[in-house]
């Protein structure tokens, strides 16, 4: 049993299991019966998305990944966006899918095309860090 981290909107894969967008809003321009038909999510769950400051500081590094800047502003990123996630409620609900990944296999995931510099290279060092069962980066 494990969690997956997926770009969502990328085809399942077999046992994957529920699919929860960790997004700060849905997919444009697609009707909300579409989402998990489309391979969005399941599952809306915002509350484990970037605040929307911290969004578009993340989005900024995506530009020139490789400068001295973008490096800096995604150590910031990294940094705020664990402060975010270290609140009780959401630390809770990391705790909750840790253990979950025990028992049952289910999917985490955001839209960017790159996890290296997207929030859910975050959730899965967090995840990680509580023992969560993820399914292994190839």
């Amino acid at each position: 049993m494990t969690i997956r981290i997926v770009r969502l909107g990328s085809p399942r894969v077999p046992h994957e299991g529920v699919r929860i967008g960790t997004v700060r809003r849905p997919p444009r321009g697609v009707p909300k019966a579409r989402f998990a038909a489309d391979d969005w999510y399941d599952v809306w769950y915002p509350n484990l998305s970037p605040s929307p400051e911290l969004m578009k500081l993340a989005l900024s590094t995506h530009a020139q990944p490789d400068s001295a800047q973008s490096r800096k502003d995604w150590a910031l990123f990294t940094r705020l966006f664990r402060k975010e996630m270290a609140e009780a409620d959401t630390a809770r609900t990391l705790d909750v899918l840790a253990a979950l990944s025990q028992g049952a296999d289910f999917s985490i995931g955001c839209y960017c095309e790159g996890e290296a510099r997207c929030h859910r290279s975050v959730l899965r060092a967090l995840l990680a860090e509580r023992g969560a069962a993820l399914f292994a980066l190839r």
